[in-house]
């Protein structure tokens, strides 16, 4: 495994760094789809340290719960898993407020890379 799962969570971490900029620069699908992605890697980076193996999946209530998260954070999961196919196809789901929704999922994606980064 060696140091795998760090560069998996380097990689969560300029995810939400391009999520903030693209939600300063008005991008707010861009920015909600990215903060869906930092998420990803941030809980596949602790998975993989903790398990010493990938799991091919997109489903971060999954990940989450497999690796213990507290609730508030595997319902910000809940939220955010989503973005993943919604803001990358027209026809699927609309959501109405998508500065605010990716201003929520800034907040979230935060808070759970800051839970992760506190255990790897």
């Amino acid at each position: 495994m060696g140091n795998e799962h760090l560069k998996w969570f380097e990689k969560a971490r300029e995810d939400l760094h391009a999520a903030e900029y693209n939600f300063k620069g008005g991008e707010f699908d861009v920015a909600a789809f990215l903060c869906q992605q930092a998420v990803e890697k941030a809980l596949k980076a602790l998975y993989l340290k903790k398990f010493s193996k990938l799991t091919k999946t997109h489903d971060l209530v999954f990940l989450a719960n497999e690796l213990g998260v507290p609730q508030k954070l595997v319902d910000y999961c809940k939220e955010v898993g989503p973005a993943f196919i919604y803001t990358r196809y027209p026809d699927i789901e609309e959501v109405t407020d998508m500065e605010r929704t990716s201003g929520l999922f800034l907040a979230y994606a935060k808070e759970v890379i800051a839970w992760v980064e506190s255990r790897i």
